[in-house]
């Protein structure tokens, strides 16, 4: 296969890695890592090793950065670990489909719906000796925390993502193509 068809190829994939990053059910930084190292085993490394460390860092700190962001903004608003649990089960039962079918979004949706729902409950739960007005008011907070949290973080793992990609072109053009011009 010729290195430039390979090197579109590639990118094609990586693009869909940064789709990924947002939707579930497509793999994010994982994708566009092995779009990479299929480039580099193809090129025997032609790449330069500092960018290659860059690239490397910034799609790990993609991988936990959702999840970070929103253990974070529930950690801001006084969250308890029942509501943080509850989330990641909400998560999880979102993503698989266990919470009411949703016409539209599916496991998006679902994964954002179920970490609110479960961020709320397990709040409230754990809130019980409090009266149902400020118990409510409490788990409205965190859920809300976690939902803002969520989207942060997938907006911050589509941006690593999609610096590590810019580097990566930035530093593998010349490569693929012969200098800055297309041959």
């Amino acid at each position: 296969m010729d290195l430039t068809v390979l090197y579109w190829i590639l990118i094609a994939t990586m693009l869909v890695g940064v789709a990924g990053a947002v939707l579930p059910g497509i793999p994010g930084p994982s994708l566009i890592l092995i779009a990479i190292l299929i480039w580099c085993v193809a090129t025997n490394f032609a790449i330069a090793l500092w960018p290659l460390i860059f690239i490397f860092v910034a799609l790990i700190l993609s991988a936990g950065i959702e999840w970070f962001a929103a253990y974070w903004g529930a950690r801001q608003v006084g969250a308890s670990s029942w509501a943080q649990f509850g989330a990641i089960l909400g998560m999880v039962l979102g993503f698989f489909g266990l919470l009411p079918a949703l016409p539209l979004g599916g496991p998006l949706l679902g994964i954002l719906f179920g970490a609110v729902v479960g961020a709320f409950l397990g709040e409230f739960f754990y809130r019980g000796k409090l009266e149902f007005k400020p118990r409510v008011e409490q788990s409205l907070k965190v859920s809300v925390a976690v939902a803002v949290g969520s989207i942060v973080g997938n907006l911050l793992e589509v941006v690593l993502a999609l610096a590590a990609i810019a580097l990566f072109v930035w530093n593998t053009w010349p490569v693929a193509f012969g200098s800055w011009g297309i041959s």
